[in-house]
């Protein structure tokens, strides 16, 4: 009778779980790193809420089944996706859902083979690396071929599903990439779609936040914008936004890198000496001279 009387009055105080758990820490983590993305951080914090009452539910003895952790992480390029799916990973392992914590990422060349029997092995051995922590597969339509007969992207699904299905205790998997791709590769292969209980839409960032991101970028390498400077990536923001291939924030990573390049050159062929700030500085010139501003375009990993 005490027994009875006993489970049913224990409690759990969530928000001291929270605290002692680490998750704070990681959420922190993502405010800090990420800027932007705010329907997507409230996703994860979501998430993070409905595993710790689920860990909550288990210690009280409550119903308790393994809850289906796969994921769907949907948008363009340089929206932050891998960086969340990183993220995630440490928060499952925080919570207990994964041994590890760690992250692998591929594509389908890392899962799929080019000859007969060359497939199940490379997809094995990828998962046995995953295994305790997060598959991160980008790109993930390009694993279904259906107009090539001689394709062997249909074996890696199929060892995938059933990993998915059978070992969801020890392994999430995260499927990444553009919307449109992702929903007719899911009606194409309904086994994914029936795995997969969470879907999160990465949004493009805005001009101002990727300003705001470029000078985060610069701040990390040591480097700041003068005034023309944060003028110039204003406009090259809106600019770049226009072309073809645009990436987001890996296009603004990819511009700065070229911008530091005619910096140093623009540095090496003056006369005078030059001291720390102009070492470190970025200025309007250093990114006009880019394409874009000549109505060229400046396609990532072609010189602009």
């Amino acid at each position: 009778m005490d027994g009875d009387v006993s489970e049913k009055t224990a409690t759990v105080d969530l928000k001291a779980e929270y605290e002692s758990s680490g998750v704070r820490e990681i959420l922190d983590e993502l405010d800090r790193e990420l800027i932007g993305l705010a329907p997507v951080k409230q996703r994860i914090r979501e998430t993070a809420a409905l595993l710790l009452v689920d860990r909550a539910r288990r210690e009280l003895g409550l119903a308790y089944e393994v809850p289906t952790l796969h994921m769907s992480f949907t948008g363009n390029p340089g929206t932050g996706k891998t960086t969340v799916a990183l993220k995630m990973a440490g928060l499952l392992h925080r919570l207990g859902y994964v041994r590890k914590g760690h992250l692998v990422s591929v594509t389908r060349d890392d899962l799929v083979g080019q000859y007969i029997g060359h497939t199940a092995p490379k997809t094995k051995e990828v998962l046995k690396k995953a295994m305790g922590g997060v598959l991160f597969i980008d790109e993930a339509y390009y694993l279904y071929k259906p107009d090539n007969e001689r394709d062997y992207g249909q074996e890696a699904i199929e060892i995938l599903l059933q990993v998915m299905e059978n070992n969801r205790d020890d392994l999430v998997v995260i499927m990444a990439g553009y919307a449109d791709r992702m929903d007719r590769f899911f009606s194409a292969n309904p086994g994914f779609r029936s795995r997969i209980a969470h879907h999160i839409e990465f949004p493009d960032y805005t001009d101002a936040e990727l300003a705001r991101i470029s000078a985060s970028m610069l701040e990390g390498q040591g480097y700041a914008f003068d005034a023309s400077g944060r003028e110039a990536m204003a406009d090259y923001i809106r600019l770049r936004r226009e072309q073809p291939h645009f990436a987001n924030a890996r296009s603004i990573r990819n511009a700065l890198d070229r911008a530091r390049l005619r910096q140093a050159n623009r540095l090496f062929s003056g006369d005078a000496p030059v001291d720390a700030q102009a070492l470190s500085t970025i200025t309007g010139a250093d990114l006009r001279a880019s394409r874009v501003f000549s109505g060229g375009l400046d396609v990532d990993g072609l010189r602009g």
